[in-house]
């Protein structure tokens, strides 16, 4: 069992935030987008390997500044209300864990909004899920060893069409089968326009900047990793900090801007949170059925390849290899640098008033294809 933590790597402080992830900045793990996805389709698991870190032109780190300027009370107020509600149900034994990476900065936020509202210090670690692996639990076996009496939150950036809300559930029973120890399997999230969980800033599907920027607004970490050679069966799954691009890093940036931003929403998500405890919230994964619906209508072979959600789509154009881009509605300042990204790459735009969401990726299908 593991029983040290990880080496410090990230340009976040420790202060807040201690990833559990073992150091694989010294490896080369990166492959060509459309390479990767060739693998991915035929059957390698896409936690093996990492893409390539795009690097986006100023025109477009110019918009998502922008942009932030203009929207940074909203992420704020969506993260008090998260906070209100997590302090409130948990306490002072809460431990925040964010889920790697796009949870990293949302699990600070919510950190740093507590100590501001409660005075209360919360230890945050940020662990490594993967689709139809799992959740870390040699991590998970860390936390509860380090901090006996605490309680487990865990934190992530959105809720797409829910596959990571549906992992951590079954993670969660599987820990519970095999240890018997209980884990609250409630992800707590800024934006859950999936109706995914009961603990969400907004249902309102809006632009979440740890998804626009990749790793320069999430302290300079990959994604996870989980390649057998390369971890060992009593190791954190694993991370690689780019420190090649620390001139490009705006990770603390972004975390004071918003924290600016505390003081003036407390009193309003101290009232939405108390008004949500009354409501009778449900997680209906509504997403899911325009997902079904894209596939039937689109003749898209897995549902794996229909990303619905600001955030899942912009992760399509960042790292995946786009088809098509479905949008409810072009005119909203949440898409501006989805459409940027979709004229820079060539991808098919196509109006789609239908759906739940503001927009969709669909992936390409490339098995087979040339590369």
């Amino acid at each position: 069992m593991q029983t040290t933590k990880s080496a410090k790597f990230g340009t976040y402080a420790e202060d807040d935030v201690v990833f559990l992830l073992k150091n694989l900045s010294d490896i080369r793990l990166e492959d060509s987008t459309v390479n990767r996805e060739r693998q991915i389709q035929s059957g390698r698991h896409y936690s093996e390997s990492l893409p390539i870190e795009y690097q986006p032109p100023k025109e477009y780190v110019d918009l998502f500044w922008k942009t932030l300027q203009v929207y940074k009370q909203k992420v704020a107020l969506c993260i008090g209300i998260v906070a209100e509600q997590i302090f409130h149900s948990k306490g002072e034994d809460t431990i925040l864990v964010s889920l790697a990476r796009a949870g990293t900065p949302v699990g600070i936020l919510i950190k740093r909004y507590i100590k501001m509202r409660f005075g209360a210090t919360l230890p945050h670690y940020s662990v490594s899920i993967i689709r139809d692996r799992g959740i870390d639990e040699n991590a998970i076996h860390y936390m509860r060893t380090t901090h006996p009496e605490g309680t487990i939150q865990f934190v992530d950036g959105w809720t797409g069409k829910g596959a990571i809300s549906i992992e951590l559930t079954k993670a969660c029973k599987e820990y519970e089968q095999k240890y018997g120890i209980k884990l609250d399997d409630t992800l707590a999230v800024i934006a859950d326009p999936g109706h995914c969980t009961r603990l969400f800033g907004t249902r309102e599907d809006f632009l979440i900047p740890s998804a626009c920027l990749n790793s320069t607004v999430s302290g300079l970490v990959s994604r996870t990793v989980l390649n057998k050679n390369y971890i060992g069966s009593d190791d954190f799954h694993g991370a690689k900090f780019y420190k090649e691009l620390i001139a490009e890093d705006v990770s603390n940036e972004f975390i004071d801007l918003i924290v600016k931003e505390f003081i003036g929403i407390a009193e309003e998500a101290e009232r939405i949170a108390f008004e949500r405890k009354q409501e009778q919230i449900e997680t209906n994964f509504l997403g899911m059925e325009d997902v079904k619906r894209i596939q039937k209508e689109f003749a898209v072979e897995s549902t794996h390849y229909i990303k619905p959600g600001v955030g899942e789509t912009t992760r399509v154009l960042l790292r995946r290899v786009p088809w098509k881009i479905l949008m409810r509605d072009a005119s909203s300042p949440f898409v501006k640098h989805i459409l940027m990204l979709a004229e820079e790459k060539g991808v098919e735009v196509v109006e789609y008033p239908q759906l739940t969401y503001l927009c969709c990726g669909i992936i390409k299908s490339v098995k087979g294809a040339e590369v």
